[in-house]
């Protein structure tokens, strides 16, 4: 397990000094929910309402410009070949690289959408249910998206192959999760919603590393 912490710490580091992913993805984040108000007039009701959407999907879409990044700079330098021979088994290896992506750029996008909630007037009651869904949704973003960074890892400019991948993916985070925000500021409470969110972002831990390491295998044949 010694290695397996290691690869962990090695590319949580890398990704906080090169800061170019990350601050590409919270920038993004930012933008888009911040033209979204300027777009859609000054009708607080109308943004209050579809705010959960919004923010979910800018997430998503700021989360998907970093997964690229997942393998791609280990594979150009030679260190992916290096740990697919070494002793730690490839589906550690995903394992740790999407932990990595989500420690990186999903726990900053999940701290970050309380505070952008503010500009599409979101219930207050419905903050603390924010931040829960999306720290409970994002580790399903990492792990899914494992998946399509692999399968795109030697495409030449494969981020739009990798989108269309990737986001048929999200569809039910997607759902559950403005599903399970838009509940908490209701009466209806958030419960199942929720669950059901937690519940796809452990069958994506679980499973998402096992397809990205078959994949890996393949593209480094």
């Amino acid at each position: 397990m010694k290695s397996f912490w290691a690869l962990l710490s090695r590319d949580v580091i890398l990704a906080v000094r090169e800061g170019g992913a990350i601050g590409t993805a919270l920038g993004f984040f930012l933008v888009v929910v911040s033209l979204m108000p300027l777009g859609l007039g000054p009708d607080l009701n109308l943004l209050s309402r579809i705010a959960a959407g919004v923010l979910w999907i800018a997430l998503l879409l700021a989360a998907l410009l970093s997964l690229n990044r997942i393998f791609e700079a280990d594979h150009e330098d030679g260190t992916l070949d290096v740990l697919a021979t070494g002793p730690l088994p490839l589906e550690l290896v995903t394992v740790a690289k999407s932990l990595a992506h989500w420690i990186t750029t999903g726990i900053p996008l999940a701290i970050m959408a309380p505070v952008l909630g503010i500009l599409l007037n979101l219930d207050l009651a419905a903050y603390p249910i924010l931040v829960a869904t999306t720290l409970a949704g994002t580790p399903a973003v990492s792990f899914l998206g494992a998946i399509g960074a692999a399968l795109t890892m030697k495409t030449r400019r494969g981020g739009l192959l990798l989108a269309l991948i990737v986001l048929p993916l999200y569809v039910p985070t997607l759902i559950f999760g403005i599903s399970a925000v838009s509940a908490g500021a209701g009466p209806a409470g958030v419960g199942a919603s929720f669950l059901i969110l937690a519940a796809i972002s452990l069958v994506a831990i679980v499973l998402g590393p096992l397809a990205a390491a078959a994949a890996l295998r393949v593209q480094l044949q």
